[in-house]
């Protein structure tokens, strides 16, 4: 019986390894398959006694790895090898120099950039995570390669993650929607971005996963019509002026009609462009801009265009290198609806990103801002200073940001995250002139270096060669690029000041009668009330620790009242009271939370964030100083926490609270009518158990806002609260807002 499973497990393992082929067939040549041929008998062997979770071969992983590499990333046959090999070093006796002997050194180098980093025991303030993402980054200095196979494996993992239990999922879900989606949508991958985007939410809210799955499903024959009712409108026009297209129906991402949801505060229905249009043309590389704005006339000749939702990424592409022309139009039935218009280039390099790129390098005019992007965050990347947590913030800032286009003096353009101000664009064009800058000019006009740029601005740079960063600079830039250099340069100028002080220290204490070592350095720094040595130092040689100070520390430490600095503790008289450490005085008759698969009761705070209430969705989260705190499972820091500390990470549920009371803050919309402030506090004093702590009502032209909040038991009553006030005459949307 074994001898067939094993045989029909070979016959699988055969036919994957031949669809490989298939799908990589036309970039390959006989040395190629050779090379690949030879990565998958040694892959096959090296893993031959392994199977994963769900009880298959390993080998499966691998080749469905290489497969994505193939495919979906359009990579060549030593990325193709390299993802074959990619867990030989980690998982089997096989070392990075066996690799390099057997094949080459580059292949070599990609299969060490994968290799897992070992988990080693830290510090616990110190995450793990944030210095593994850290050290996967890195990799990007040798071969931005290892970062596209690292993504292909993600998504491979995050497709087979059902045999997982709940908690490594959630963790690997928030890993991915923290890191791996922003990485794939910088990098160009689209279509994996996508897909890891909707199977981290799966693993992370698998319940509204669930729900806008089976609506999508409810709704799929109405939005396949009304897009055939679109495209049979364009095809006529479209057929009629000779041009080789194809259009393409696209329902938005799961992920993406979520975030919708949660940004305009409405519901599945509420979201009316489910759907995206795709208008794929071939036209050679000379007449690809002629073509797309043709195809747009032609769009607009049947549908009126919104002209505030014109996007032109052909005449400026993307910094990934996305090209193509979007409007959004009004449909048949009052609905907007997108469509996006590209050439069978741009459409390759939509779906396969960084890869695609360079096939077509030279195409198409200048060359695309992904090369500068990588540039940039290589130069970031060199830059290790400071935490892991910090630094992976920081490189996440430049991922999902988006972007505006800037001229300089003579006309260029630059591309910089929206936002950016004009110290930003400063440190954009080099390093060295962003801490030379003086001032800065936006279309001819002295403007403050904090000033936000936006698209079209022209700005020039004033440097002076006297100019030094100052710590007030760190508030004016909003890219990593310009924070890390600003950093350094305030962390070099500290120490060179600390560095003056400590000598001066030295003779200012000699003339004291006192020998400056590392007991008398702790002694100043408790008697200074500082933290470390460096504040000392600095603080000495920039002269606001004086000579009289340092009398007075002289004639204390002479004076046998010196013993109260040893150590930073006082001795207490008996006749003292000594003070009591603070603490919780609410004190509960009845528990409201438990943690962990015990149930334990634990003490815990609220996280201010989120500010869960009773019935909320939440887990705890042990913090360094403050014990457990208890955000929300939707809190917006959610994704971070359990990504970067899923090891802080405690499962936690409500159990009976009636006694308990909670604040909720609701913000209320609608149209402004008589009496209806009147009849909103109304039905908040008719509902049972709620009290009303504050209430903020405003009309404007017609407009009513509010906000108002309310002490309440739970969340069932506050949801029915919502109900009650949603059914007033003239109210919009009841939303609830987290309290700070």
């Amino acid at each position: 019986m074994i001898e067939i499973d094993i045989e029909q497990e070979n016959k699988a393992i055969a036919k994957e390894y031949k669809e490989l082929l298939r799908i990589s067939y036309q970039i390959l040549t006989e040395e190629d398959k050779k090379l690949i041929r030879k990565a998958f008998d040694v892959a096959v062997d090296a893993h031959k006694d392994q199977r994963r979770k769900s009880g298959e071969a390993y080998i499966f992983h691998p080749i469905a790895v290489a497969k994505i590499v193939a495919a979906e990333i359009g990579l060549g046959a030593t990325s193709i090898a390299s993802a074959l090999l990619h867990d030989v070093v980690e998982d089997t006796d096989l070392t990075v120099e066996d690799i390099e002997r057997m094949f080459n050194p580059k292949i070599a180098q990609i299969v060490e950039g994968l290799t897992k980093i070992a988990q080693v025991k830290t510090d616990q303030e110190i995450s793990i995570q944030a210095e593994n993402f850290r050290k996967m980054l890195l990799t990007l200095n040798d071969d931005v390669r290892v970062i596209l196979i690292k993504i292909a494996d993600r998504l491979h993992n995050m497709q087979t993650m059902e045999s997982m239990v709940d908690y490594k999922q959630a963790k690997i879900a928030s890993e991915t929607l923290y890191i791996y989606a922003p990485l794939a949508h910088r990098l160009g991958l689209y279509n994996i971005k996508t897909e890891l985007e909707d199977l981290g939410l799966k693993y992370t809210e698998p319940d509204i996963y669930n729900d806008i799955v089976s609506k999508m499903k409810e709704s799929k024959e109405e939005q396949d019509a009304y897009i055939k009712s679109i495209s049979d409108v364009l095809k006529d026009s479209l057929n009629g002026e000779g041009i080789d297209y194809a259009i393409k129906g696209r329902p938005k991402s799961i992920y993406s009609i979520r975030r919708k949801m949660l940004a305009q505060g409405v519901t599945f229905d509420e979201v009316y462009d489910k759907f995206a249009l795709r208008i794929i043309y071939k036209a050679p590389p000379q007449e690809e801009k002629f073509l797309a704005w043709k195809i747009y006339s032609i769009v607009t000749d049947h549908y009126r265009p919104s002209p505030s939702r014109l996007r032109d990424w052909i005449s400026s592409p993307k910094s990934t290198g996305y090209e193509a022309l979007h409007i959004t139009v009004m449909g048949p039935k009052g609905r907007w609806v997108e469509i996006q218009i590209r050439s069978e280039r741009m459409d390759e390099i939509a779906e396969k990103g960084y890869a695609a790129h360079h096939k077509y390098k030279g195409v198409g005019g200048e060359e695309h801002g992904l090369e500068t992007w990588l540039n940039l965050l290589k130069e970031a990347l060199e830059n290790t200073s400071g935490s892991a947590v910090d630094f992976v913030e920081d490189f996440k800032l430049n991922l999902y940001s988006k972007e505006i286009y800037v001229f300089t003096p003579k006309g260029d353009i630059k591309s910089l995250p929206k936002g950016a101000t004009s110290l930003d664009f400063a440190f954009s064009i080099h390093s060295e002139i962003g801490v030379k800058t003086r001032g800065t000019r936006v279309n001819g006009k002295l403007v403050p270096l904090n000033h936000v740029l936006n698209s079209g601005d022209q700005v020039e740079v004033i440097t002076s060669a006297n100019q030094k960063p100052n710590p007030h600079w760190l508030d004016y830039v909003t890219t990593s690029r310009a924070r890390n250099k600003i950093k350094n340069v305030l962390n070099e100028s500290t120490k060179k000041i600390a560095e003056e002080g400590k000598e001066l220290l030295t003779r200012k204490l000699r003339h004291l009668k006192v020998t400056l070592n590392e007991t008398i350095v702790n002694e100043l720094v408790n008697y200074f009330k500082l933290k470390t040595s460096l504040d000392l130092f600095y603080r000495v040689g920039v002269g606001t620790i004086d000579n009289q100070q340092l009398k007075d520390y002289a004639a204390l430490k002479s004076n046998t009242f010196m013993n109260f600095f040893k150590g930073n503790k006082i001795k207490r008289t008996p006749n003292v009271p000594q003070e009591q450490v603070t603490k919780d005085e609410i004190s509960r008759n009845y528990d409201l939370l438990v943690f962990g698969k015990d149930q334990d009761k634990l003490d815990y705070k609220l996280a201010n964030c989120c500010n869960p209430i009773p019935g909320d969705d939440v887990f705890g989260f042990v913090t360094i100083n403050e014990g457990i705190k208890v955000h929300k499972k939707d809190c917006p820091n959610a994704i971070r926490l359990q990504s970067n500390y899923a090891y802080r990470i405690m499962p936690a549920k409500w159990i009976d609270s009636s006694q308990e009371e909670f604040k909720a803050t609701l913000k209320i919309t609608g149209m402004d009518t008589l009496g209806l402030a009147n009849e909103i506090t109304q039905v908040i004093s008719n509902n049972m158990h709620v009290n009303i702590q504050s209430i903020s009502l405003s009309g404007n032209a017609g407009i009513f806002n509010g906000q108002v909040s309310v002490i309440v038991q739970n969340n069932t009553i506050l949801k029915k609260l919502m109900e009650n006030i949603k059914k007033i005459d003239g109210i919009d949307k009841v939303t609830r807002i987290p309290n700070n």
